[in-house]
């Protein structure tokens, strides 16, 4: 130690310092090693319920025992055990969680465990929990079995109080450091363990630095912050009736409870339900010595992953803060350096973070997420855990690592969502309206992808709007873990603080929406109802255009574009291909939806919906006109007229589908779904086809069935009125001949619908064959003809 209060936590002697770069590992070799997917628990459930040790020192464990002691909890130990500095602790373990949540209070044996681990970690590094002398300082943190980053809760700095800060206020050489490390206790407790409104703190915290005149809380001396923790603790008593609790072991105690608790709070149950996590995994919580990144110019702290996780580009990435703490980064509260910018600053620093770095990646065969913390010159590994990504970062990191030797093709698929790949149909600002636009304002590309939509500044808005099918963009100061709904339900989000690795930029990345953070331009306060914005004022309701791809901000609302999706999903779905046993049929209702289907790979079509073809507004008044018929010779009329949009409408998506099974069904829909329901309209329908509004009231309300979706549709339809699936059939076999005649290879499948009795089957199958004669397709255009078991009457049939 040092005059400078260096707090020495060497917790496996001698490996931790590091002294030469870690060896890197060799290579993967495809075959070798299969990494264990984020779902894969190597412990079962009903195993973990017969645990009767409830805490773990780190070490103890290994990454292999995330269920029992979390994700966090188990690479902490990992990383004990392969020597890197990692401040030392110990793990609470997942069932502890879920027994105290059943309970609603701590297993029996818990707290003789939690006190007999303080003790241990007491002793490891000379240092007492609450002395009133250079005592020990703990970190209280979640750490789920699946990674949902910012959803649950933290406490740091425990062990602080009113008495001890003085004397490391004193022998640290630091006073305003001690001070800083207290009000930031001061106010997380408030907020995690007694649920205390956050905002009035900051309120406080805004008071003094507009007394001073400075705009960050950097520019505060030893004595301001002394002053802040005084009105802290006289806010904290205000707020909760009862005075700062000065014992530390009552403190750990309390904030146990707390990070149990936060499993159930309202943030982490939306997560996972978003993320379908089960509920009943619990967390994990993690007691570590603290280190500090804010103990002045020679300390920092700071995020970074072994990838891009925006574009999966091998490259290190990732930003840091000089004289901060953690949440400083997470939380956007200032604007962070990139970490290539460490190499200039912090040279040796630098180059034992990347070696870590390799080291990481190599050993857990993933991207990894890690959190650090540099302390007087010391680097200490906090975290890690295989990082969040954007679904075109997924693919490439995937593909690319399949290149590398680093995993093998199987893993590749699997590490991939279909989430993730349908997610790569990304929205994107159309190009030739961004070059005709000028962007207002230009921040951080937080997360790709475009968000056009209407302004709303709180988390509830977002939700009403999209409720009422308004696309919407939140707009915030900085977004904080209560606003996943809020995010959820916008297109995309805009801040004014915060970097690429805050909040709003790690959740959204993992919602895959659009974000564009650390808009400095941004004008806008905690409880904003509007905000500025280069010069121009943002309301709701105002529209507005994001690029997360570049962090440019435009006003108004410009068109959006689909993007082509590139070669490294084509890759990865070429390894799927080698695997998988199943045939892949695409759903699609119009030739560009066919054509989009084959150029993804389908192998043909599932299911052509032809009621889907007849809502357009060129096509609605043939169909009324054909429902609304008082005779055979109407309809007929009327189908006349439908026709030629039935067969163009075959004739592209058998010819996109050249050579591929196409099952095409027969109108199937209650014939009510296609009338008007307003009076308006139905009076104008009445005036096209001249018939008395009475009388189209009259065969509208016949038409109504108590139970629909049983009634009056599909093949009964066809039985009674065959002359429409006759004009169906018609076209479709008309279209095949003309492909054939034309070279190519047609193959319809017409399906007759919601068959449950052969009776109903076989005129209308006695009809196609008819028709394939007639229309010159019999010999020529290869086709079949069947049903779908949909109902279960045809179930109970089948065998017939």
């Amino acid at each position: 130690n040092n005059s400078n209060h260096t707090i020495d936590l060497n917790p496996h002697p001698p490996r931790t310092q590091l002294q030469t770069p870690p060896q890197i590992p060799k290579p993967h070799t495809p075959g070798q090693h299969k990494p264990k997917q984020p779902s894969d628990l190597s412990y079962r459930r009903d195993s973990l319920k017969m645990s009767t040790k409830w805490v773990y020192y780190f070490g103890e464990g290994d990454k292999t025992m995330k269920a029992l002691l979390g994700g966090k909890g188990a690479n902490l130990s990992e990383m004990s055990n392969i020597g890197l500095p990692v401040p030392p602790g110990f793990t609470i373990t997942t069932t502890a969680c879920i027994a105290a949540t059943k309970e609603t209070k701590w297993p029996a044996g818990l707290a003789e465990e939690v006190t007999a681990n303080v003790d241990k970690l007491e002793k490891h590094l000379g240092k007492k929990l609450g002395a009133s002398e250079d005592p020990l300082l703990l970190s209280v943190r979640s750490g789920a079995v699946i990674s949902m980053p910012g959803m649950m809760d933290t406490v740091l700095n425990l062990g602080l109080n009113a008495t001890n800060v003085e004397s490391i206020a004193k022998a640290s050489g630091n006073p305003r450091w001690a001070y800083d490390s207290f009000r930031r206790f001061i106010q997380m407790f408030a907020d995690v363990c007694l649920n205390l409104e956050r905002s009035k703190f900051e309120q406080t915290l805004d008071s003094v630095k507009r007394s001073k005149g400075v705009k960050l809380d950097t520019d505060l001396d030893e004595n301001d912050m002394k002053v802040v923790c005084q009105k802290f603790l006289v806010l904290f008593k205000q707020l909760s009736g009862m005075s700062f609790p000065s014992d530390a072991r009552e403190q750990l105690n309390i904030a146990i409870d707390a990070v149990f608790k936060s499993w159930n709070n309202p943030r982490a149950i939306k997560y996972r339900a978003l993320n379908y996590i089960s509920d009943d995994l619990g967390t994990a919580v993690n007691v570590q010595a603290m280190v500090f990144g804010n103990m002045g110019d020679d300390c920092a702290t700071g995020v970074g992953f072994t990838r891009d996780p925006s574009t999966g580009q091998r490259i290190r990435y990732g930003e840091y803060l000089m004289n901060a703490q953690g949440e400083d980064v997470v939380a956007g509260i200032r604007t962070p350096l990139q970490i290539s910018e460490m190499k200039k600053t912090l040279p040796k620093i630098y180059e034992q973070l990347m070696n870590i770095f390799d080291l990481l990646e190599n050993h857990y065969h993933d991207m990894q997420d890690i959190e650090f913390t540099i302390q007087n010159y010391k680097l200490w590994i906090l975290q890690t855990r295989n990082g969040k990504r954007t679904a075109n970062a997924a693919v490439r990191m995937a593909t690319e690592m399949v290149e590398e030797g680093l995993i093998d093709k199987k893993t590749a698929v699997l590490r991939v969502t279909p989430d993730q790949i349908e997610k790569l149909l990304h929205d994107q600002l159309d190009p030739k309206a961004v070059k005709n636009s000028k962007a207002i304002a230009k921040g951080l590309p937080a997360s790709p992808g475009a968000a056009v939509g209407q302004i709303v500044f709180t988390s509830d808005d977002a939700a009403k709007f999209k409720e009422a099918g308004k696309p919407c963009v939140l707009v915030r100061l900085e977004t904080s873990p209560e606003d996943i709904g809020g995010m959820n339900a916008s297109e995309g989000t805009l801040t004014a603080r915060g970097g690429m690795t805050s909040h709003a930029a790690v959740v959204a990345r993992g919602m895959n929406k659009c974000c564009v953070a650390g808009c400095s331009a941004l004008d806008i306060g905690h409880h904003a109802t509007s905000a500025k914005l280069a010069g121009h004022t943002l309301k709701k309701g105002d529209w507005i255009s994001l690029d997360g791809s570049t962090g440019k901000v435009y006003l108004g609302k410009l068109p959006v574009v689909k993007p082509d999706v590139g070669g490294g999903v084509g890759t990865l779905l070429r390894y799927a291909d080698s695997f998988r046993k199943l045939g892949v049929l695409a759903n699609a209702d119009t030739p560009h939806d066919a054509m989009v289907a084959r150029n993804l790979g389908a192998e043909g079509i599932g299911l052509t919906r032809t009621e889907h073809m007849f809502f357009a507004a060129d096509r609605i008044p043939a169909v009324r006109e054909m429902i609304l018929a008082f005779d055979k010779t109407g309809r007929e009329k009327a189908l006349a007229k439908l026709l030629p949009f039935q067969r163009s409408d075959f004739y592209g998506i058998l010819s996109a589908m050249d050579g591929l099974p196409v099952v095409i069904r027969l109108l199937d829909p209650p014939l009510h779904e296609f009338l008007p329901k307003e009076k308006g309209e139905i009076k104008q329908l009445a005036k096209t086809i001249g018939r008395d509004v009475a009388e189209v009231e009259a065969k509208i309300n016949s038409l109504q069935e108590f139970n629909p979706m049983l009634g009056f549709r599909g093949c009964r339809l066809g039985v009674v009125y065959p002359e429409i699936n006759e004009m169906q059939i018609r076209g479709i076999f008309e279209a095949a001949v003309k492909l054939a005649q034309e070279g190519k290879k047609p193959f319809p499948h017409i399906e007759i619908p919601l068959v449950g009795n052969l009776k109903e089957y076989f005129p209308l199958k006695q009809l196609v064959l008819k028709l394939a004669k007639e229309t010159g397709a019999e010999g020529l255009v290869k086709y079949k003809v069947g049903t779908m078991i949909e109902i279960p009457r045809a179930a109970l049939n089948a065998d017939n």
